[in-house]
């Protein structure tokens, strides 16, 4: 056996498609495009959303609200999810993490108040609300503000 006589095992290689080379191909002619019109020429067809002239509805409806690019996204966890934790641990934002509670830092993290909490933990955060605080100080933790 040469190198030149290889060849694929029988029925494995597929021969290319080739579009528009004639009838025996099941794709000649017009190759799939129809007769005339907009979408048979060269370039043809039209952008998303284009309505045939008509005012699209994307430039009917009403521009609404911004996005507030200054605005501080806090990674939020609930206190009901920090009794995943032992006695005594040290919850911070990169433990939250490992733990996959979190699933991105962001630009801090935030305790809220829901639920309740049953271990005595210290956790760190950026902010807490008034309840969350509350929570974890009568369980016999801390919250400390980083």
């Amino acid at each position: 056996m040469k190198l030149n006589e290889l060849r694929p095992a029988e029925g494995s290689a597929k021969a290319p498609y080739r579009k528009g080379r004639g009838a025996g191909s099941g794709n000649g002619k017009t190759a799939g495009k129809g007769h005339k019109g907009q979408n048979a020429r060269s370039g043809g067809g039209v952008r998303p959303g284009f309505e045939g002239g008509q005012l699209p509805l994307y430039r009917k409806l009403p521009k609404r609200g911004f996005k507030n690019h200054f605005a501080t996204n806090y990674a939020i966890v609930n206190v009901s999810d920090l009794n995943k934790f032992e006695d005594g641990a040290v919850v911070d934002i990169n433990t939250l993490l490992a733990e996959r509670i979190i699933r991105k830092p962001m630009d801090g993290l935030k305790v809220l108040g829901n639920g309740e909490l049953t271990k005595k933990i210290t956790v760190k955060a950026t902010v807490f609300s008034a309840t969350a605080k509350e929570k974890i100080t009568a369980a016999g933790g801390q919250a400390e503000e980083v």
